[in-house]
Parts: C-alpha cells; sequence; structure tokens
C-alpha cells in the first residue's frame, strides 16, 4: 500500500511497511488522514520530527532503526519520549534528550526521494513546514 506525504510543496509517495511492522502500520493508518507540523530534529541529526503528543499511543518495537537511512520513516511510541514520527533527509541517529531510541519503520520514500535535502534546507532556514500523510 502507498502513502502519499505533502511536506511543504515537496510531493513525496511511500511504501507502508505492513509486512515488517503490522501493528505499527496498522495504528498508523487508523490516524490518517494526518496532519502535523514538521520541525528539524533536535536530538536526531538531518531528520524532522512530528509530535504526536495528545495520541495516545503504546507501540511494541518492530522492524526497529536506531539509524535510519534518508527517507526510512519511523513511528516512535515507547516509554521513553513522546509519541513522534521522525523522517530523516539525511545523516540520522534517532534519540531524546533522554539517549537513544529504536522507532518503528513504517515507510519508505519511494518517490521523491530527490526532494529530501530541499526539505532538509527549509527545515533548517525556514522552519517547521506542514507534513500531511494519506493513503494513495
Amino acid at each position: 500500500m502507498d502513502i502519499h506525504i505533502a511536506i511543504g510543496p515537496e510531493r513525496l509517495v511511500a511504501r507502508l511497511e505492513q509486512q515488517a511492522a503490522p501493528i505499527s502500520c496498522a495504528a498508523f493508518l487508523a490516524l490518517l488522514p494526518l496532519e502535523r507540523h514538521l520541525i528539524h530534529g533536535r536530538w536526531s541529526g538531518e531528520s524532522g520530527w512530528a509530535p504526536l503528543g495528545e495520541i495516545g499511543l503504546a507501540l511494541p518495537e518492530e522492524n526497529a532503526l536506531h539509524r535510519p537511512a534518508p527517507g526510512q520513516i519511523l513511528l516512535y511510541a515507547g516509554p521513553l519520549s513522546e509519541p513522534e514520527i521522525l523522517a530523516p533527509y539525511g545523516l540520522a541517529t534517532f534519540g531524546c534528550k533522554d539517549g537513544p531510541l529504536n522507532g518503528n519503520h513504517i515507510l519508505t520514500v519511494t518517490q521523491g526521494v530527490d526532494a529530501l535535502p530541499r526539505i532538509g534546507h527549509a527545515l533548517l532556514w525556514k522552519g517547521a513546514q506542514t507534513i500531511r500523510f494519506e493513503v494513495a
């Protein structure tokens, strides 16, 4: 299944990783369509993160990554930090103020990978960008 992602003016398509992370993907699908603000990752290097604080999620680790590649989007809803989405555009090491985190790899960008550096530049120099997820 594909998911459309809009980040500011950029449009991406991502594959939902349902085989590798079925519980997390089902929880994510239940939130769609989802719109948030993507801000530059304070602790995670070249990435954007979208807090999901008011959404009551608690998920076990599945298909979990600590060092996602650009375009490997993570969903975190564990005990150490608030629920969030991590969207790496470059070199990233997922973490929070309390230390390293592992996030559930739920999406892989398949179209629009070339836009990731532009997204990162916009996050750094223009600030928060709107991010929207919806089923393709």
